[in-house]
C-alpha cells in the first residue's frame, strides 16, 4: 500500500514546485533569447542548438530532492547541452519527487550522455525511452481520450491501461481466482485493482515504479469503466460472399453465450479439435471467457437467418496478443476467416500492439493459408505437433530497451 504525506506537507511542496516550474520557463525563455539573439562577445566553439540539427525525442523520468533549486539545476543542465523541454510533469512521492520530461535531443547525444547529466545535476533513478510524436498530446488530454474510449466500449479498459503507461503488461485474472485483492494495491513495478466485473486486474511494467499519481490515474479509469457496465459498440457491417449469400460481422459479448455453444453443436468435432487443441467435450468451457469484454474483443459472423455461423477472438494475453477463429463447417472455403483475421490484425495495430500470434495444430494448413493472406512477415514455430504461427504489424525497429 502507499502511504501519501499530509494534505498540508503536500499543499506547500506543491507551491514550491509550481514557483520552480515558473522559475524553470523563466530560465528556459532566457536561455533562448541569449542564444538567439544576442551576440557572444567573443568567438566561441561552434555549438549547434538543438532547433538548428537534427534532432529526436525522449521520454525522460528522474527523481530529484524536494527542495528548491533541485528541478532548475535539472533544467539548467538539459539547457547546457542544447537540449529542449517540450513538457514537463510531476509526481509527489513521500519523499522527493518524480519529474517526467518529453525532450528534443540533438540526434548525436547518446542516452548515456543524456542521463549522465541529469544525474550531475542532482538526478538519480534516471530512466530515458525513445518517444514519437503520439507522446506530444499533453497528460489531460489523453487522459480524456481514453476515458471516452473506455466509456464507449468496456474491452477498451486493458488497452487504455495499457496505452497511459506506455510499455507494460496488463493481465486479468476472473472472480473465481483466490488471489483477486479486496483493495487496489500498489507495490513498486506492479498494481493490482479489482476490476468492476469480478476478478483482478494487473498491471505491470519491468524497469520503472509507478507513482501515486498513476495509481491514482489508473483507478480512476477502473471506477469509470464500474459505473458505466457491460457495454459494446452496437454496429454491424453487411458483407455479400462469392456464392451470393450475406453475411453481418459484428461485436460479440456475453449475450451470445447461448448462440456460440449452438454454433458448437453444429460443427464437427474435427473443426473444434482444431480451434480448441484439446477435448471436443470442453470446447463450451472457454466460451465465458473468449466473450468477456475483459479479456479482449469478439467478432460474430451472423446469417441472415440469426444464427451464429463464425468467431473471432482478439485476447489481450499479457503483453502480447492473441488471434482465434472458429468457422462453422457449412460456411468454410468461402474467405470469412480471411476477413475476420483481416480485421483483428486491423484492431490490433489501432489497439498499439506490435504483432499477433495463432495457436492451431501443425496439420490445419487452412489456418496457414488465411495468415499468409494478411501479406505480413510470418514467424512459424513447431513443438509436439502445435503450430505458433506470429505475424508481425509494426516494423522491425522497434522502441529501444529504455535507458537507466
Amino acid at each position: 500500500m502507499t502511504h501519501l504525506p499530509s494534505s498540508n506537507a503536500k499543499a506547500r511542496r506543491h507551491r514550491w514546485r509550481l514557483d520552480l516550474i515558473e522559475l524553470a520557463a523563466g530560465f528556459r525563455t532566457w536561455w533562448a533569447r541569449r542564444h538567439g539573439h544576442s551576440p557572444p562577445s567573443a568567438p566561441e566553439p561552434a555549438a549547434v542548438p538543438a532547433a538548428e540539427g537534427p534532432a529526436v525525442l525522449w521520454r525522460m523520468r528522474t527523481t530529484v530532492r524536494d527542495t528548491p533549486g533541485s528541478l532548475a539545476a535539472v533544467c539548467t543542465a538539459l539547457a547546457a547541452d542544447g537540449i529542449d523541454i517540450l513538457t514537463l510533469q510531476t509526481h509527489p512521492l513521500a519523499e522527493g519527487t518524480v519529474d517526467e520530461f518529453l525532450l528534443r535531443v540533438p540526434a548525436a547525444m547518446a542516452p548515456g550522455g543524456l542521463v549522465q547529466a541529469v544525474g550531475g545535476a542532482g538526478g538519480r533513478d534516471t530512466w530515458v525511452e525513445r518517444a514519437d510524436a503520439h507522446d506530444l498530446v499533453d497528460t489531460p488530454t489523453r487522459m480524456l481520450n481514453l476515458a471516452t474510449r473506455t466509456a464507449m466500449d468496456a474491452a477498451e479498459l486493458p488497452l487504455a491501461l495499457r496505452q497511459l503507461f506506455g510499455r507494460c503488461s496488463i493481465r486479468s485474472l476472473p472472480a473465481a481466482r483466490a488471489d483477486a485483492p479486496h483493495e487496489d494495491v500498489l507495490e513498486g513495478t506492479v498494481m493490482r485493482l479489482r476490476d468492476p466485473s469480478g476478478g483482478s486486474i494487473t498491471v505491470e511494467r519491468a524497469y520503472l515504479p509507478f507513482t501515486p499519481t498513476e495509481f491514482a490515474r489508473a483507478r480512476a479509469l477502473v471506477e469509470l469503466d464500474a459505473q458505466l457496465g457491460v457495454r459494446m459498440p452496437a454496429g454491424r457491417d453487411t458483407l455479400t460472399l462469392a456464392e451470393g449469400d450475406e453475411i453481418a460481422i459484428r461485436r460479440a459479448g456475453p449475450e451470445d453465450l447461448p448462440a456460440a455453444r449452438a454454433m458448437h453443436r453444429r460443427c464437427s468435432p474435427a473443426t473444434l479439435a482444431k480451434r480448441y487443441h484439446g477435448p471436443v467435450a470442453d470446447a463450451d468451457r472457454y466460451l465465458e471467457h473468449l466473450l468477456s469484454p475483459r479479456f479482449g474483443q469478439t467478432l460474430a459472423v451472423e446469417t441472415a437467418s440469426g444464427r451464429i455461423a463464425a468467431l473471432a477472438h482478439l485476447l489481450w494475453d499479457g503483453d502480447e496478443t492473441e488471434v482465434a477463429l472458429l468457422v462453422e463447417d457449412g460456411w468454410q472455403h468461402q474467405g470469412i476467416g480471411a476477413e475476420l483475421l483481416r480485421r483483428l490484425t486491423a484492431l490490433a495495430a489501432e489497439a498499439g500492439c506490435g504483432s499477433v500470434y495463432a495457436v492451431t495444430q501443425a496439420t490445419n494448413t487452412a489456418m496457414v493459408a488465411t495468415m499468409r493472406r494478411l501479406g505480413l512477415p510470418l514467424d512459424y514455430q513447431v513443438e509436439d505437433g502445435t503450430l505458433v504461427i506470429t505475424a508481425t504489424l509494426a516494423p522491425a525497429d522497434a522502441p529501444a530497451r529504455p535507458h537507466r
